[in-house]
């Protein structure tokens, strides 16, 4: 299988834990503290991927000038889409309390809910495919990571559509779609990437992890926090232990 390939179907792997956990989070009568338990979990790994694979990982290749460029970069990027998009009606995508508007309340908010969605996983993609150039297989802890934290991405994600009265076509068009941009994101972040320097490549991974963390700020852990108050440290912290393990164990 070729390269370009091969990280087209890593990030289908990873991309496709959205879908479970909508399908969970709609069709299950799932507790928002339990939601909100796994929302804090999957933060935890998610840090622990960004710091100890992605952003070590870009430092080795680029050094620290174009890794701190491209991470800074990829937070402003995602925080001013993510600014204009909230004002359109997507700031509560992942809420699964009732914070969501529908159509009705908001017009137009299920294309931002749509493409804030897109936004939300193609920074990990990307992250899953350039892994790939860099280290010639691709970083199982991040698959993993990015795998982990996307099972309750989905489950509160769709739980709040369906509180908004967003119909199952829509949620689950919505997921599906996301997972296939998932698997073609990384595999055109191999694809562009891999004829690049070093430096690029260390910037490009930069630029996806700072995406990831903000990200992580917005929508995942606002909502973990809420729902689950004083116990969502502790899960956070048992998350990011595991991916800690993941990452020294790759």
């Amino acid at each position: 299988m070729s390269g370009s390939l091969l990280a087209g179907f890593w990030g289908l792997v990873a991309g496709i834990a959205l879908l479970i956990g909508a399908l969970t989070g709609y069709l299950a009568p799932v507790p928002r503290r339990v939601i909100a338990s796994i929302m804090g979990f999957g933060g935890g790994v998610l840090i622990s991927a960004l710091a100890f694979d992605l952003m070590n990982e870009a430092y080795e290749q680029g050094g620290f000038i174009a890794t701190a460029c491209g991470f800074l970069a990829g937070a402003i990027v995602y925080t001013g889409a993510n600014v204009v998009l909230s004002r359109r009606g997507a700031k509560h995508r992942k809420r699964s309390g009732g914070q969501q508007p529908s159509e009705a309340q908001q017009p137009g908010s299920g294309l931002a809910i749509v493409v804030g969605s897109l936004i939300d996983g193609i920074p990990e993609s990307v992250a899953i495919g350039v892994s790939l150039i860099s280290g010639g297989s691709v970083s199982f802890a991040a698959v993993i990571a990015i795998f982990l934290s996307n099972l309750p991405e989905g489950l509160s994600a769709a739980a709040g559509m369906k509180k908004a009265g967003r119909s199952p076509r829509y949620v689950f068009g919505l997921h599906t779609a996301i997972v296939l941009i998932s698997a073609v994101a990384s595999l055109v972040g191999y694809a562009v990437f891999s004829g690049f320097s070093p430096s690029v490549i260390a910037a490009t991974t930069a630029v996806a992890a700072g995406g990831i963390l903000a990200m992580l700020a917005d929508t995942m852990m606002p909502e973990a926090y809420e729902e689950g108050h004083s116990i969502i440290g502790l899960v956070t912290v048992v998350g990011f232990l595991c991916a800690f393990v993941l990452t020294k164990l790759g």
